[in-house]
């Protein structure tokens, strides 16, 4: 069991959760309150819906090789032109006005994520640089969409998009679950994630058996894109509101521990969506962990990252092999000392 890619994170995600029941006794507990569920592990779904989103979309781009770095900066765009739609338009609370305002963030994100496929494929810009690009420019065209203020909207069906239920579940959840089966779907049941894994794995040998990379590249980092658009659609949504500046800030680097906590390497090559979804629950109940014990704001991020490594070192198996390797040989070292210690006696005697 422990060999399974899964094992290490949905470990520790068992700890993590079974070490908040210490603080709140009642933390597995789930109501019904008009009609919605309410509890901890509901809250965690429900929070942790975007950064699923954005983790799955980072973990196709990663898979190719590559990475991602303007995610957040396209959380911030997606939101503040919905909102801004929604803001201007005659009739806010429509449900027409809120699908186009939906239809134009998911425009834009196929913009975005087409110029990132672009520079990474055809021009041959690092990922790393030509995302590093958009993820700064990114933020300051939010900041110029939203006019540096926050804009507040006033919409239910817009809400229902990251704040609202759906047969007593948070919709938000309902939609993560949706995008995660279909991605599922499209890179286990067709060839679509064997190509992808070739290309991060071997991109010259990929090309040289006639697999198009360069297609395959630009079509994850526009899918990225779509993920993170929607993302920034949940989180405006859920506060009705649209902060250039702070909406999806570092998202992508929890996306990106999300992926390497659920065993997808950084080199690229085989991923694993599931493990991705665990190691973003695992950061989300880590910051409901920080909050449930007391952790001082000020030495929050100091405390995430401690666990974040520890969680890193305990599923490397380089690392275990290494701890199990100098247990034997302390072991070893032991009983020789103890299998010796008679042999000397008898010669003194």
């Amino acid at each position: 069991m422990t060999k399974h890619r899964l094992f290490w994170p949905a470990a520790v995600l068992a700890a993590l959760l079974l070490a908040n029941v210490a603080f709140t006794p009642d933390f597995f507990a789930v109501r019904i309150k008009d009609g919605h569920l309410y509890g901890s592990l509901i809250d965690i779904l429900h929070f942790g819906a975007p950064l699923i989103l954005v983790a799955l979309g980072m973990t196709l781009v990663i898979a190719t090789g590559g990475i991602d770095l303007s995610v957040g900066s396209t959380v911030a765009i997606a939101g503040a032109l919905a909102c801004l739609h929604i803001s201007e338009s005659a009739d806010p609370g429509g449900v027409g006005t809120v699908l186009t305002a939906a239809g134009l963030a998911l425009l834009v994100a196929l913009v975005l994520g087409s110029v990132n496929g672009f520079l990474v494929s055809r021009v041959g810009v690092q990922p790393i640089i030509a995302t590093l690009i958009l993820m700064v420019a990114g933020r300051g065209v939010a900041q110029l969409v939203t006019d540096g203020q926050i804009i507040t909207v006033t919409s239910g069906p817009f809400q229902l998009i990251g704040g609202g239920y759906w047969l007593t579940v948070p919709f938000a959840v309902v939609l993560a679950a949706a995008m995660v089966l279909l991605t599922a779907l499209l890179t286990r049941s067709t060839a679509l994630g064997m190509l992808l894994e070739s290309v991060g794995g071997n991109p010259v040998a990929s090309r040289l058996v006639g697999i198009r990379a360069q297609r395959l590249i630009a079509l994850v980092y526009v899918f990225s894109a779509v993920c993170a658009a929607v993302a920034g659609l949940m989180i405006s949504s859920n506060v009705s509101a649209a902060d250039g500046n702070n909406a999806g800030l570092w998202i992508e680097l929890d996306a990106i521990l999300a992926v390497v906590i659920g065993g997808t390497s950084l080199a690229g090559g085989r991923f694993s969506l599931g493990g991705t979804v665990l190691g973003a629950l695992v950061i989300q109940t880590l910051a409901t962990t920080i909050y449930t014990i007391g952790v001082p704001p000020e030495t929050t991020l100091v405390f995430k990252a401690v666990v974040v490594i520890a969680v890193c070192l305990v599923q490397s198996p380089k690392f275990r092999a290494k701890l199990s390797h100098r247990r034997r040989s302390g072991a070893g070292r032991g009983s020789r000392s103890e299998s010796a210690a008679p042999a000397n006696l008898e010669v003194g005697r």
